[in-house]
């Protein structure tokens, strides 16, 4: 970006150089005497005249070598009358339009550089970033051994696709999970790539949205063309209910991209092959709120619910974000799990962050049942 705007800074600068050179020129050369138009066309008629250049308000000629300069009359007729005699005429643009040439010209590079740049921004190759290890495993999530165990036989599908194409079986082309937010499915996600050792691809609805139309469905391409460069590759949509809802057809603009994005994600699930190595994974808070067209078997073949933790997770959670902090005695493990039923992962985490802030704020090097449902009333 710095060097695109270096080189328009660059181009800018020179054009300002050529024209103050041209006009300088043009103001400091001697261009000849001063003459009246009366004496002009005297010389014409008298054939003294060699040659003439019409230059916006002003007429150039010269008589035997001698250069001289005269009002132009801008009559229609006169380079006519000067091309019977056999003068050589030229015609030139005045500086006013040379002027404006200019500005114009300046004008259309940057308008067109803005396009440019706009477009690298919108569409740059490095819109989806490819994280070749996630760092995480099945053992950093907590809870979800029924979506693990079905997802052991996916990962090996992934790593050895072609021997399990030659038995027939086939890996699903995309994953749907939904679950309520903070529950932890991109962290399965994530987990899922780590344990299977692959490329991993996260987006999430917003990548899609972009100030120009079109653009959305040409990030569609974007991601899938660069995830079948690096199968074996898993792509995770989070939020994909904001890009993949239900088509309609109203005709308004935000409703007409939204129907092309969805388009573009059929065209794509459409145009991969299961063997390919590709797994589309996508996040989702409600199904129902998604095209029916997009959800189908084919596209993707499993939905997966991923719920609250249940209460060995949350026991589990409490042991896990109690580490380094100092509850009281009263916030016992089984009392934690117990007020914290119908809580998500995420919410675990951030009312037991705010109950130890809370304890620090006043002093306390412990945290209290008091403080643990304050900061669930305020989370």
């Amino acid at each position: 970006m710095r060097k695109t705007k270096l080189s328009i800074f660059v181009i800018f600068g020179a054009l300002l150089l050529v024209c103050a050179a041209y006009f300088a020129y043009d103001y400091f050369s001697d261009r000849g005497e001063r003459a009246s138009y009366a004496d002009f066309w005297q010389a014409v008629e008298r054939g003294e005249v060699t040659k003439a250049e019409l230059e916006g308000e002003k007429i150039y000629f010269e008589t035997d070598g001698t250069k001289f300069i005269t009002d132009n009359p801008h009559s229609p007729v006169l380079a006519e009358e000067l091309m019977k005699r056999g003068i050589s005429v030229t015609v030139a643009k005045d500086s006013g339009e040379i002027l404006s040439l200019i500005f114009d010209l300046i004008f259309y590079l940057i308008f067109f550089g803005a396009i440019i740049i706009a477009f690298r921004k919108f569409i740059s190759p490095n819109t989806f970033k490819v994280v070749h290890k996630t760092g995480v495993k099945f053992d950093d999530v907590v809870g979800m051994d029924k979506l693990k165990k079905n997802m052991e036989q996916v990962m090996e599908i992934m790593k050895h696709p072609a021997q399990y194409a030659a038995k027939g079986i086939r890996m699903p082309k995309g994953i749907l999970l939904e679950g309520e937010p903070g529950n932890g499915k991109t962290l399965f996600a994530k987990a899922l790539a780590g344990e299977a050792k692959v490329n991993f691809i996260p987006a999430k609805a917003t990548d899609f949205e972009s100030m120009f139309m079109a653009i959305g469905p040409m990030k569609v391409k974007l991601l899938f063309k660069k995830a079948r460069r690096r199968a074996p590759c898993i792509v995770f949509i989070d939020e994909f209910d904001g890009i993949g809802t239900v088509r309609n057809y109203s005709g308004s603009a935000i409703e007409t991209e939204n129907t092309r994005i969805v388009t573009a994600l059929l065209n794509e699930l459409d145009g991969f092959e299961a063997t390919n190595g590709v797994l589309v994974i996508a996040a989702t808070n409600s199904i129902k709120a998604l095209d029916p067209a997009l959800i189908r078997p084919g596209r993707f073949d499993a939905k997966l619910t991923v719920p609250y933790p249940d209460e060995a997770a949350r026991r589990q959670l409490v042991q896990m974000y109690t580490r380094g902090k100092q509850p009281s005695p009263e916030c016992t493990p089984e009392k934690l799990v117990r007020d914290f039923a119908g809580y998500s992962c995420a919410k675990i985490e951030s009312v037991l962050n705010a109950a130890a802030l809370r304890a620090g704020q006043e002093g306390r090097d412990y945290f209290t049942l008091d403080d643990v449902k304050a900061a669930s009333a305020e989370v």
